[in-house]
């Protein structure tokens, strides 16, 4: 399998965030990155370094004032204040507000919708070069029969107009619409522990493009707000959105079942190409994640997933350091392989 990668993957490492109350260590730290790229060497696959398409694939799927903040923070951040080491924030609109405003804070209030997306000082360069990977390896789906990218910051949880959950550009979705170029109709399957919340928010009004989630229920569960059955799309979308939740501690059973029933909706929309959101968090070593999935879970969703037969592009979401970590990705793309001859 081809793979693509950044070393700038490296350069935004965030110490800390605020979960449930306390101040905790960030869990998705740039040592994610190098456990999932050390988990890809000696395999076999081919590695490349992404290559560079710009802002227009970005900006496609992203509000351009969104994207140039992203990019300017650091800059508005030290001109305010030279010794500054992160940007957060403490203030979050209900509802898009009717007015933008123009200084540092409040330009980070209306672009976050949490607490858990910072900007430091390498912020900027690995976020727009995880959604170069993504685009990289979307373009090789045009030889390839399947590409792998190790995005890093993850992605599924950003919106147009709004960074979520550790995400800032959804690399998922702008690999999609970077296929739609190529291909007719194109599906996204999400398999990450968390609802792909901003994804399916981006695609929600479209009937193009298919939207596919299997996740922990989110009644008690972030991003709480969305991930439900009843989600299925608005205007020309209704029925292209579905969702998949499981019971928190759900196993290799139940979540190879829900996996199963996806790539049946998938099949029914007639798609020509599959952008698979790849979160390992489902895994039971996981810890972040409430599923109990097991290495041997993951190979079989690979399987799954490899057989069904389609141009797919794995983007890396979710997975979160521990032991299990670089042992599943190697076993999903082991098994993806093998099902793919």
């Amino acid at each position: 399998m081809l793979v693509f990668h950044s070393p700038a993957a490296e350069r935004h490492d965030p110490d800390t965030f605020f979960r449930h109350g306390k101040t905790v260590p960030h869990p998705e730290s740039a040592e994610r990155y190098r456990t999932l790229r050390h988990a890809i060497d000696g395999t076999g696959h081919e590695v490349r370094e992404c290559g560079d398409a710009g802002l227009g694939p970005i900006t496609a799927v992203h509000d351009a004032g969104y994207v140039a903040f992203l990019a300017d923070a650091w800059g508005m951040a030290q001109a305010d204040d030279p010794d500054a080491t992160e940007i957060t924030t403490t203030q979050f609109a209900r509802t898009l507000p009717r007015n933008r405003p123009t200084n540092l804070q409040g330009l980070m209030s209306y672009y976050s919708s949490d607490t858990s997306s910072g900007i430091r000082a390498g912020t900027w360069d690995a976020v727009y070069a995880s959604a170069q990977t993504a685009i990289s390896a979307a373009d090789a789906l045009e030889t390839q029969r399947a590409t792998y990218a190790l995005c890093r910051p993850p992605g599924h949880h950003a919106h147009a107009i709004h960074s979520s959950g550790f995400c800032y550009l959804n690399n998922a979705a702008i690999a999609v619409e970077r296929l739609t170029g190529r291909f007719s109709r194109v599906a996204t399957l999400d398999i990450d522990v968390h609802h792909g919340d901003g994804t399916q928010d981006i695609f929600y009004e479209r009937s193009d493009i298919l939207t596919v989630s299997t996740h922990a229920e989110t009644a008690d569960y972030f991003p709480y707000f969305t991930g439900y059955e009843n989600e299925r799309g608005d205007g020309d979308g209704e029925g292209y959105n579905l969702n998949l939740p499981l019971v928190r501690g759900s196993g290799d059973e139940v979540y190879l079942g829900a996996i199963k029933k996806g790539l049946e909706r998938i099949s029914k929309h007639d798609a020509a190409a599959l952008v698979v959101s790849l979160g390992l968090d489902a895994a039971e070593d996981d810890p972040v994640g409430i599923l109990n999935v097991s290495t041997d879970g993951f190979r079989s969703a690979a399987a799954l997933i490899s057989s069904f037969g389609l141009p797919t592009l794995l983007v890396q979401e979710g997975g979160y350091p521990c032991d299990a970590l670089g042992v599943n990705l190697a076993a999903f793309l082991e098994a993806f392989e093998c099902g793919n001859r």
